[in-house]
C-alpha cells in the first residue's frame, strides 16, 4: 500500500502544480489516504438525487462518514454559491486534507480548485469519480471510478 507521502507525490505529478489544487488521486489512493490520515475527509459533491438514487461511498469501515455538499444544485445545475461556506459549516477545517468526489471527476475537480482558492491547504480530486466513464456497453460503473474499483458503497 502506498504511503500518504507517495499518494501526495503521485497526485501532484499527475496534475501538475499549475492545476490550482493538490492533484488527482485514484479511488484506491483516496481509500488508502482516508485510511492512513485520521483527519482526512471525503466530500461528495454530487446532487441529493445522485446520493439517493445512485449510491454513496461507504466509509464506516474507516470510522468515517462522507460529507454531502453539492457543488451544483439540481435541476438547473446552478453552482452552489455557498459551497465553501458549507464546507466550513460541516466542520471541514482548512488544514484538513479533503478528497472531493462526484460522478466522473469534473465537478469534484472544480470543487477542489474552489476549496484551494478559499484557503483549504490540501484539496484532492478523486479522478473517475463515483461512477466513472461510460463503458462500451453505454453504462457507467464498470470502467473506472469508485464502484469499478470495488470500493465499499451502498444505495438506499
Amino acid at each position: 500500500m502506498a504511503s500518504t507521502d507517495d499518494i501526495r507525490r503521485n497526485a501532484s505529478a499527475r496534475t501538475g502544480a499549475q492545476a490550482g489544487y493538490a492533484g488527482d488521486v485514484t479511488p484506491e489512493e483516496a481509500w488508502a489516504f482516508l485510511e492512513q490520515q485520521p483527519d482526512a475527509v471525503l466530500v461528495d459533491v454530487r446532487t441529493r438525487e445522485e446520493w439517493m438514487f445512485v449510491g454513496l461511498p461507504l466509509l464506516q469501515p474507516l470510522g468515517k462518514e462522507p460529507q454531502l455538499i453539492s457543488w451544483q444544485v439540481w435541476p438547473q445545475m446552478a453552482p452552489n454559491r455557498d459551497f465553501t461556506n458549507a464546507l466550513a459549516e460541516a466542520g471541514v477545517g482548512r488544514e484538513q486534507p479533503v478528497l472531493f468526489l462526484c460522478r466522473s471527476g469534473a465537478r469534484s475537480r472544480a470543487a477542489a480548485i474552489a476549496a484551494t482558492a478559499a484557503g483549504y491547504e490540501t484539496a484532492f480530486n478523486i479522478a473517475g469519480g463515483f461512477e466513472g466513464d461510460v463503458g462500451p456497453d453505454g453504462h457507467r460503473g464498470t470502467v473506472n471510478g469508485w464502484k469499478a474499483a470495488g470500493l465499499p458503497w451502498f444505495q438506499n
